[in-house]
């Protein structure tokens, strides 16, 4: 049987198939992280509440932040125990901690809304990021991510959707489409697993 195999099966080794298709097989979560990482983000997993509580301190005490920027009342809640100050007043100095609306898997990139930034663009906050996010919250595409924000907010749907697509501060970006443009953020994702 294994003869007929070698004669009938394809010519093609398992090097020469593109890594395009290989990144495609590649399960979603799987597609995000990686490309999230690539964008240099900063990726910690966490299986429980208690995980996420540990590397919330750990980030806090490994940049040295004594206040952190946080106005949605359930991540309020995960930060009663981590020993530093909050506040809800946005601006540029201080961190942020914020939850998002989706992962767009397709380019790694985190989708944000009115939801949580209110009224300010992304550009004018600091460029220091905390972001929460769910397993559930991962969707392949752009596309797909606005068609859920269409669905979840239907007859109410956010304003000011934007993306952080960028995690490396001194990265120039030559993309004349993109100038003034610039969302790059050091941002960190505690992604945690709720399905």
């Amino acid at each position: 049987m294994s003869l007929f195999k070698k004669f009938f099966s394809s010519s093609k080794s398992k090097e020469e198939i593109k890594p395009d298709i290989a990144i495609e097989q590649k399960s979603l979560d799987q597609l995000f992280v990686h490309n999230f990482i690539k964008n240099n983000g900063k990726f910690l997993y966490c299986t429980s509440i208690k995980d996420v509580v540990e590397n919330l301190a750990n980030i806090v005490s490994e940049n040295s932040w004594n206040t952190l920027i946080c106005d949605d009342r359930d991540l309020l809640k995960l930060m009663k125990t981590v020993p530093v100050k909050t506040t809800t007043d946005f601006n540029k100095n201080e961190p942020v901690f914020i939850g998002c609306e989706h992962l767009i898997a397709e380019n790694g990139s985190i989708l944000l809304s009115s939801n949580q930034l209110k009224d300010r663009k992304i550009s004018e906050l600091s460029d220091n990021f905390i972001v929460y996010a769910t397993t559930s919250q991962l969707v392949k595409s752009k596309g797909e991510s606005l068609t859920g924000i269409k669905t979840r907010y239907y007859g109410n749907i956010p304003s000011n959707i934007s993306a952080i697509k960028n995690y490396n501060l001194n990265l120039s970006n030559d993309d004349f489409l993109n100038y003034g443009n610039t969302n790059a953020k050091n941002l960190y994702l505690l992604l945690f697993e709720d399905l």
